[in-house]
Formats: structure tokens, sequence, C-alpha cells
């Protein structure tokens, strides 16, 4: 039987407190900083630990080794009243991404419909805050962005794709549709997760480096791989998004982009990004509406299992934030407590708070 991990509970405004704190620490603009701390606290409210604090040290590395830029703001290289191309200037990801979005919604609320690529952009966290963004203004929202070579395309022996996701949100009456996926199996933070609470993966989700299906997370962080999610129509969604956030954007792409691995970067990761907003408004009448109802009778379904009701894209999210909303504290296993606070000795910040362990 497996041992259970301790855990600490932190309320959500440490969290992004200590985010902060570390990246101005390193040199980050407070107001960089609070972008980040921002993405990385809702992926944790959201139930995305893959993409919260488990992320912090990485971009600390990142802007100490001088392949982030953690002051610097992105700058429009072309745009027209409907697009936009973006230079990130090698800054982080969260900021990057959130200037492209929020000109991408401007510009659909003149045009209608806005599509924005940034190129020179670092890892940018949850696609999902992105796209929500542009929900809570009215409109639709997509957003990709390709990444480090972590996927073993179907019948390959070797990592080519990154995690590649797609996010689409769309706003309904009170309520909206968000989905947010990796063209994987799961992100790669996920295999850390497990990696650091010391449990086994399912065999369905990655290779090791021969290949061949494995449990253990270990295999996988060493030369081994993630699947993509579906066969073949995962790879063909991945290679989309690379066209969209590599070829477009004019940067590497595939097997050109840097490992994703500390010990083996060497360079900026350069990745490439893309942004749509779309009005609604501008096609059939009552979209929102229509929405909902459509919303509605996918929850209203009979069950299989009288005691799980049938879910929508974004519900389990919205589930886990207002649980943790409820509680006013975040639940993080002791190792990656473990890690933050040799993060802070090292950085000479404050500590993250701990609360009581459960």
């Amino acid at each position: 039987r497996r041992k259970k991990m301790e855990s600490f509970n932190v309320r959500p405004e440490d969290v992004k407190r200590f985010v902060s704190d570390s990246l101005v620490k390193v040199g980050a603009t407070v107001g960089n900083a609070k972008t980040v701390a921002d993405v990385l606290t809702a992926a944790d409210l959201r139930g995305h630990y893959s993409h919260g604090l488990n992320r912090l040290d990485k971009y600390v590395n990142e802007i100490e080794k001088g392949f982030c830029n953690g002051q610097v703001s992105p700058v429009i290289i072309k745009e027209t009243p409907s697009t936009a191309f973006v230079d990130g200037k090698d800054g982080l990801g969260m900021v990057v991404s959130k200037f492209c979005m929020d000109l991408a919604i401007a510009k659909a609320k003149q045009t209608g419909i806005a599509w924005v690529n940034c190129t020179a952009s670092n890892h940018y966290g949850m696609a999902a805050w992105y796209v929500m963004r542009a929900a809570e203004e009215g409109l639709i929202g997509m957003s990709m962005t390709n990444g480090s070579p972590l996927m073993m395309p179907i019948g390959a022996a070797q990592l080519a794709l990154g995690s590649n996701p797609i996010a689409f949100a769309a706003p309904a009456n009170g309520d909206s549709f968000v989905l947010d996926m990796a063209t994987t199996t799961v992100a790669l933070g996920k295999i850390e997760v497990n990696l650091r609470k010391g449990n086994q993966i399912p065999l369905s989700w990655a290779v090791n480096s021969e290949g061949k299906d494995t449990t253990d997370p270990k295999e996988v962080m060493e030369g081994g791989g993630l699947k993509p999610v579906g066969g073949y129509k995962g790879y063909g969604l991945a290679t989309m998004v690379e066209v969209f956030c590599g070829i477009l954007s004019g940067g590497p792409f595939a097997t050109h982009i840097r490992l994703w691995s500390d010990s083996q970067n060497d360079k900026p990761a350069n990745l490439g990004q893309s942004f749509l907003a779309m009005d609604p408004n501008c096609f059939a009448p009552d979209f929102q509406e229509n929405l909902q109802t459509l919303i509605d009778e996918l929850r209203s379904l009979e069950p299989a299992d009288p005691n799980k009701p049938v879910l929508i894209a974004g519900d389990p999210e919205t589930i886990h934030t207002r649980m943790i909303e409820e509680r006013d504290y975040i639940i993080y296993p002791s190792a990656l407590i473990s890690t933050l606070n040799e993060l802070s000795s090292k950085l000479g910040v404050e500590p993250i708070h701990v609360l009581k362990g459960e």
C-alpha cells in the first residue's frame, strides 16, 4: 500500500507573494513578477498543480542563466487591424502572452476577429489563463504554444514535438466552456508531480528511452517521452500547433527547439505562441444563450454512474477553485515545499508560509 505523503497548506495570497518576491529578487520587474504570480496561482487554484508553484524554480533558473529576461516588455514587429506579430524579447512567457492576448482582444473588439503571434517567448504556464481573459470580455478565445521536444511521434523512437497545448474558451450566461488540453496524453508537469510524490503513472501516459511503455516517472524524465493523445490524431494536432506557433512565427520548431532539462539548456527557449480572439456577435444572435443551453443539456445527460454527474470541459477546474476559495488554502506535497525552502534560502527571500499539514 502506498505511503501517504506529508503535505502542507498555503494561503493563495502567500503563493502570489512568494512567486513575486522570488522573481523580483533575480531581476524581474514588480509588474512582470506579479503577472507570473497571477498565472501560477491560478493554475494551482484550478487544480493544475503541474503548472503552478511546481514551475517557479524553473523560471528562476531561466532568469539566473540569462536565457529569460524578467525586465523586458514585448514589442510589436508588424500589425494590421486584425493581426499582430510580436517580439517577446526572451521575456517571461506569461508577460509576453498576456500582452498578446490583450492585444488580440482589443483588436477583435474593433474588427470582430484578431490573431496575434509571438516569437522569442518562454514557457507560458496554464494555457487556459489567456483564453479566459477573452471569455471574460464576451469573446471567444484560443491559444496555443510550441515547446521543447517531449513527444515521441507515432512510430518514432526519438522526441520531436512538444506537448503543444490547445486552449479554447467561450462565454455563456454567467458560465463558460473552457477547454485546455495538451496534445500529448498529459503535460510533462503531471509526470514531474508524480515523481515528486513518489507515485507511479498510468501505462498509457508515456514511454522510456527505448520507446517502450512505462509506469515509472523517473524513466520518462531520464530520456523517455510522452505519447500523443489519441494516437495519430494527437500527433496531427501537435503538428498543427507547430505550424501555427513555430513555422508562422519564424522561430525554431520541433527538434530545433532546445531540450527541457535545465542541465541540457544552453540557449533561450525562443518559443512561438498564437492567440485568437473572436466576437461571436459578428455571427448568429444569442450566442451566449445558445451556448448555455448546450452546456446545460450536456450536464443534464443521464450519467453512467449516478454518483458522477456529466461534466463539461472546465467544470473540474471550477469545482476545484470553489473548494480552495471556501477553505482558503492550497495543499502542496512536502517535496515541493522543501524545494521552495531551498529556493528561499538561496535567494534570501521570506520563505513560503505553511499552515498545518493534512
